[in-house]
Formats: C-alpha cells, structure tokens, sequence
C-alpha cells in the first residue's frame, strides 16, 4: 500500500477474526467477479492483514469505514488490540515450520526518510506484523525505491510476483508503502498421473467452449451435494492434510453467478464441514490451469464503504502526527498454478499513502466454471480464493 503526501492546502479470539476475514474474502469475491467471463484470483489474507496495518493507525470515521470494510466490526475492541492480537496468532500459525507444504507470508513497511512516523506504529507494526520499516528515499530516487520494494517481494514469493509496484504506483510524493507478501507451493495428498491428462473442451458459456488439459483422477475424496444452489463441492487435501482445496461446481444448467451471489461466511463453512461431508470413490475431472492476476483494489475499496482514507479528510494520525496522511492505492497481484503434482501460488498487497440432504454424484467434472478456495484447515482461513471461468 502506498501513502502520499494529500494535494490540498492467538487463536483463542481466532473466531470472530476468523469471521471478519472469511466475510471479506467473499465480499470481495463478490465485487472482484462482476463480470462472470472473467477468471478472479487473489490471496484475501494478504489483502486483510495489509490494510489491518493501516487500520492500526487509522483514526475516527476513517476507522469506523476500514472497519466496516474489512468486515472487523465483527470483531470486538473496533480497532484495538483484539484484532491485531488475533493477526498475530494467525501469521504464526500459518507461516509454521515443519510442514510437507511451503506457505509464508510476510509484511514490511518502506518509509521515505524524511516521515516522521510514530513510535507506536512501527512498534505495533513489529509486535502484531513482524512488520519492520526500513527507510527509502522517495522523494530523491522514486525509481530506485520502487525496484527495491519490487526486488523484496519478488524474493519473498519465490520470483512469482516480480512488478507489484508499476512505475506511476510511486512518485516523490510517496511517504509510505505497506507491503504483504503470500507464497504458497503444496503437492496432492493424492497426486494426478500425468498420462491420464488429456484435452477436453471446456464450456465456458452456453456457446462458447474453449479446450483445456482435463487431469483425472479416480479416488476416494470428501465431497457433498448442496441441493439449494444445486452444487457439488469437492475437498482436494494436500500432503500433510493441514491445507485443503475446495471446489464448488455448480450443475451445468446452474449459472456461477447464482452461486456467488447466495454465498455468505456462515453458509461456506456450513457447506464444507468435514463431517457432512461423505468420503466415496470419485472420478475427478479438473483442468490444469494458471492465473495471473493484477488488481488496483481502490474501487473495490470504495464499494465496500472505505472511502475516506483516500481523501483529503483520511485521519492517519495513528501513523505520523506531523503530516496529513492519505491512500493513493493498494495494489494486489496474485500468480497460481495447478497441475498434477499440486498447487503453486503467490500473492503481493501494497498499499501506497501519498500527500440441504446431501446427494451424491461419483463423477465430479469440473468442465464449466467453478469456483475454488485454498483453506488453512486448523484456523479455517481462506489463503486464496477465486474463480476460473475461461481458460
């Protein structure tokens, strides 16, 4: 995320932080996917626990519409220690060693030199975020401070996201940059045999098909039927079983629209409980695929009602009390690739200041769009989540 100087003269709270973030990842969805042709994918935790840093120094209306945004005025305290506490035990968790999958996630601020900004910011921003601030010099070397913010988060995504920052992103304007960082590469619990991939079309509308490389796999997954938005919903486990994938199919006469638009946090976890779920043999149909997606999230941010902190009237004065602080952007860009061994997968946030009874079916076919979350089983975080429409 990016700040300019303004233009004018624990697991134990893990619940309701667990739902704030589950009900943006969807709402988000939601607004990411308006145009139903369109391939969506992005990582909501890399987007929440970046603004969660600005919100940390967001003050009065400006908090109250972060809050509302980001779904936290679910989580008790508005802006105080219970949701940057709740943060904390969830990037512990998730950035964990000793797992059979790689997953880390990491956050810093660049701040140009000359900001004077408060103590207690940076303090929480490391305490909350493992977040440090390292000093840049914005305003006398804009391009040299934009390749280093891009060279840190292309080293900490494995070289997956290697431009977050575009070169109008920054300009001598930029007092601060809040970056998170998201990697993910895991194998199949159950691993797909190449010599079983083969082309098949894939129907993108009712008119329009478009090939793709179809992996099989005939198995025994978990899987269940919601009659009520005539779904199916698939869980693809990976090694070690602490991530899953879940894909929700609807029937082909079933438009994905109607699916999204039924969609809420409390239904997407009734919907995939693991004990209503039936473990059966299965024949697996899902196309090899990889996404690459670039998202100015501003707009989307204004939908959701967080407007002001990219105004002249934003109060950042829990970041710096010297200079009025607004957003000039929170950029997103976020790679993934499925094929037959696994799933690989990065995701960047910046933010930029400036002045039913379940049926069965045993052939899941994923040969018309779906829609696809990648969840951290022991927290029920959403990682990524998004949507494949065309190939």
């Amino acid at each position: 995320m990016l700040l300019t100087r303004k233009q004018s003269p624990g697991l134990a709270i893990m619940d309701p932080l667990q739902e704030a973030n589950g009900t943006f990842a969807l709402n988000l969805l939601k607004i990411l996917g308006e145009d139903s042709l369109k391939n969506v994918f992005f990582s909501p935790m890399s987007i929440s626990s970046s603004l969660a840093m600005v919100f940390m120094g967001a003050k009065g209306n400006t908090a109250s519409q972060m809050a509302q945004a980001l779904s936290l005025d679910k989580c008790s305290g508005n802006g105080g220690g219970d949701v940057h506490q709740g943060f904390q035990s969830l990037l512990t968790e998730v950035n964990k060693t000793g797992t059979q999958y790689l997953l880390k996630t990491a956050n810093r601020l660049f701040g140009e030199k000359t900001l004077d900004i408060l103590a207690s910011f940076k303090d929480s921003c490391r305490k909350f975020y493992e977040a440090e601030m390292e000093e840049l010099d914005f305003k006398g070397d804009t391009e040299q401070s934009r390749q280093h913010i891009n060279t840190w988060v292309a080293k900490k995504t494995e070289d997956k996201i290697t431009e977050l920052l575009s070169r109008e992103s920054v300009n001598p304007d930029t007092l601060l940059v809040l970056v998170n960082a998201i990697y993910f590469k895991g194998n199949w619990e159950k691993q797909f045999n190449k010599e079983d991939t083969r082309e098949m079309p894939f129907k993108v509308s009712k008119n329009e098909e478009k090939p793709v490389q179809m992996m099989f796999k005939k198995s025994t997954f978990k899987a269940t039927y919601i009659g009520e938005i005539a779904t199916e919903i698939l869980l693809l486990p990976y090694a070690g079983n602490e991530l899953n994938m879940i894909i929700m199919l609807p029937d082909e006469h079933v438009e994905l629209k109607t699916v999204e638009k039924e969609i809420t946090y409390e239904k997407f976890i009734e919907w995939t409980r693991l004990d209503k779920m039936q473990e059966q043999k299965v024949e697996v149909f899902l196309p090899r695929f990889k996404l690459e997606e670039n998202y100015d999230m501003k707009d989307f941010l204004c939908k959701l009602g967080m407007t002001d902190a990219f105004e002249d009237r934003a109060d950042f004065s829990g970041i710096s009390s010297k200079q009025g602080l607004s957003l000039s952007k929170v950029v997103h860009k976020s790679f993934m690739e499925v094929n037959e061994e696994g799933t690989e997968a990065a995701a960047a946030t910046a933010a930029v200041f400036i002045l039913g009874s379940p049926l069965y079916t045993p052939r899941f076919c994923a040969n018309h769009p779906f829609l696809f979350f990648i969840q951290h089983v022991k927290t029920n975080g959403i990682l990524f989540c998004g949507r494949f429409s065309s190939p």
